[in-house]
Order: structure tokens, then C-alpha cells, then sequence
């Protein structure tokens, strides 16, 4: 018998998140951007958190247009500050902007779905494990992928942050096999 991966629960977002989002390959940039950023807001909370309050998020943070967020200065820190459908972390807040920055830089040269798909050669790397105990909470490729990041100027962008990212965006399948998601999202690489 399948069944979902036990992360999700039974809660209905996290439910979809995890039927129709979680681990499909994403290759628009703005997306992936949104997503990395995302998962550096969730550093020392849960996803489900996040999850509830992306559409605020999206609404905080200018649809996440990096073209927009990269100008940004202490009124719109201050702004953010006071905007109870986020979360409220000046470092994460200031971090954004600079992550915005970032971006810019790295999608003027490959593009930055290109950089990012390059660490697994441009195809997800398809996982098959049993239990949630085998599921690693970072992997060499995390680490270097964050170690790249943060020489480019990336902040919460640790190993376990990344990894989570290369999750999310289908980067890597870590659907269980026993999830009737796995071999679907595998046929999407």
C-alpha cells in the first residue's frame, strides 16, 4: 500500500504542497528565487509555517520581483518590520535584499535557473529511499551549492537550508518510494 511521505501529515495545504508542488522540477528563475528565499524565512521554524503565510509573503515582498527588491532600503526594512502576515526577522528581511542583489548578478551571466540546475547536471537526481530516517538533512552537493551561494553574496543559505530548496524545486526527488508522488515526479525529470 502507498502512502504520502509522513512529513506532510493530513493538514490540507501541506497535503497539496506536498501532492502537487514538493520535489517537481522548477526551472522559472523568479520561482526559484522565491522558493530559496522562502526556505531561508523558515530557518529555525516549520515549512507548514511558511506555507500559510506565502501569499502575504508574495503580497510583502512585491510578487518577489527581484528586479524590484534589490532597490529596496531601510523604509521598506521598516515597512516589513511592521507586516504581522510575515515573518517579522530584521536579519531575514535585510538578507532578501540582498539575496535580491545577488540574483541580479548571477542571472545576468548563465541565468540563475542555470546556475542552480548545473550542480546536478540539469536532471534531478532521483532518490529512492524507504524511510524518512534515510533522508539526509544535507549532502555534499547542498553544501557546495551553498558554499557557492554564499561567495556570491547569499545569505540563509546554509547546507540544510539548500538541501531543503533542492527538495522543494525537484532538484532531487526524496519522495519515499513508497509515495505514490515518487515515480510520478520521477517521470517529470
Amino acid at each position: 500500500m502507498s502512502e504520502r511521505c509522513a512529513w506532510c501529515g493530513s493538514e490540507p495545504i501541506y497535503v497539496d504542497y506536498h501532492d502537487t508542488e514538493w520535489g517537481v522540477p522548477e526551472r522559472d528563475p523568479r520561482a526559484l528565487w522565491e522558493k530559496l528565499v522562502l526556505d531561508g524565512f523558515q530557518a529555525g521554524l516549520s515549512w507548514i509555517t511558511i506555507l500559510k503565510k506565502r501569499e502575504a509573503f508574495r503580497a510583502a515582498f512585491a510578487g518577489f520581483e527581484p528586479e524590484v527588491i534589490a532597490g529596496w532600503g531601510e523604509a521598506e526594512v521598516a515597512r516589513l518590520l511592521g507586516d504581522p502576515g510575515i515573518v517579522r526577522s530584521r536579519a531575514k528581511i535585510e538578507a532578501t535584499i540582498g539575496n535580491a542583489r545577488a540574483y541580479l548578478k548571477i542571472h545576468e551571466r548563465p541565468g540563475f535557473d542555470h546556475y542552480l540546475w548545473r550542480y546536478v547536471d540539469g536532471r534531478p537526481l532521483q532518490n529512492r529511499f524507504l524511510t524518512m530516517a534515510e533522508v539526509p538533512a544535507a549532502t555534499p552537493v547542498s553544501a557546495r551549492l551553498s558554499k557557492d551561494l554564499k561567495a556570491e553574496g547569499f545569505k540563509f543559505a546554509g547546507p540544510t537550508i539548500v538541501y531543503a530548496f533542492m527538495q522543494a524545486v525537484g532538484m532531487v526527488n526524496d519522495h519515499l518510494v513508497t509515495c505514490p508522488a515518487h515515480d510520478r515526479v520521477a517521470r517529470l525529470s
